[in-house]
């Protein structure tokens, strides 16, 4: 079996989702650490304009967005709970508004001298500078229309009085974890265990709930350069594809971007498409040729 690799960083709560996923999997895995922002060259050898972290590979396929990711962290670990396909309604509907409102309302909250502290202490302030530019960069280019100080902290709240609500047994829906849990978690480990807020003293649910999300880990982790993760990319070939789909732009050049924030496009040839997921062909002479997916749901597709 191919090697699970993961591009990240320590403070990226989306990574830590993803982390906690393939602790609760199991799995091993190798780690390339990148940048807290672009220029990433690596990334972009594999990926091409995308600029969220984090991404996975896996042989000479390239996974963007938490949510293709951990469909890929399903397959391997043959856990489809963890996958938003065939989940049902209420599941669906409480991802999405967890993994972008409620998400950004917990950065926006919990985004004050502390972490600008904790940023400087981890990396440098002339880099800490430079990533809080990139980001309010990236924020004025958002069609998220995200709220301000005590608002994002009302909205953070109350969705903890949600999730205290619902955890009548050990997680959100159920006595196993699903995606549901792991797209709660990583907003509330960014507000809780980075920025330190003592926002779970009224939810010991909540509290209880968060503790055995930490629990599982981060699976078995070693570390590899870029370089070494890249000739990977370049000694393989892309899994091979049934078939295409039905979409009028498959065989095409296409650009595909998040429609939500960081919206850099990622041109390459559609070579599959369906409700759940979008996959492009493109070459790099670092890598040769790959596939890069995409989750459907949260990214627009044109014609190049």
């Amino acid at each position: 079996m191919q090697e699970f690799i993961l591009y990240h960083y320590a403070m990226s709560p989306f990574s830590e989702k993803v982390r906690a996923m393939l602790g609760y999997a199991g799995l091993s895995w190798q780690s390339v650490i990148v940048r807290e922002m672009p220029p990433r060259p690596m990334l972009s050898a594999l990926a091409g304009g995308y600029r969220k972290v984090p991404v996975a590979q896996s042989g000479a396929d390239v996974f963007c967005d938490s949510r293709a990711i951990a469909d890929e962290i399903a397959r391997l670990s043959g856990k489809p709970e963890l996958s938003l396909a065939n989940q049902p309604q209420a599941v669906i509907d409480f991802v999405r508004t967890t993994d972008l409102e409620v998400f950004l309302a917990c950065v926006i909250a919990a985004s004050d001298g502390r972490m600008l502290r904790k940023l400087i202490r981890d990396t440098s302030l002339l880099n800490a500078l430079r990533f809080l530019k990139d980001r309010i960069t990236m924020g004025t280019k958002s069609r998220v229309k995200a709220v301000r100080g005590p608002q994002a902290k009302a909205k953070v709240m109350a969705h903890i009085e949600t999730m205290e609500s619902m955890l009548e047994k050990d997680f959100l829906f159920g006595d196993t974890p699903c995606i549901a849990d792991f797209s709660a978690y990583h907003g509330l480990w960014f507000v809780c265990d980075l920025a330190g807020k003592p926002w779970l003293r009224d939810a010991p649910k909540v509290a209880a709930w968060l503790e055995r999300m930490k629990a599982f880990g981060h699976g078995k982790p070693s570390e590899i350069t870029a370089d070494q993760a890249l000739d990977i990319a370049r000694n393989e070939t892309p899994r091979a594809i049934e078939s295409a789909g039905d979409n009028e732009l498959t065989g095409k050049n296409v650009e595909v971007a998040p429609d939500d924030y960081g919206r850099d496009p990622v041109a390459g040839r559609l070579v599959f498409a369906d409700e759940q997921t979008l996959i492009l062909e493109r070459s790099h002479a670092r890598v040769g040729q790959v596939h890069v997916h995409f989750p459907k749901q949260g990214y627009a597709i044109k014609p190049a």
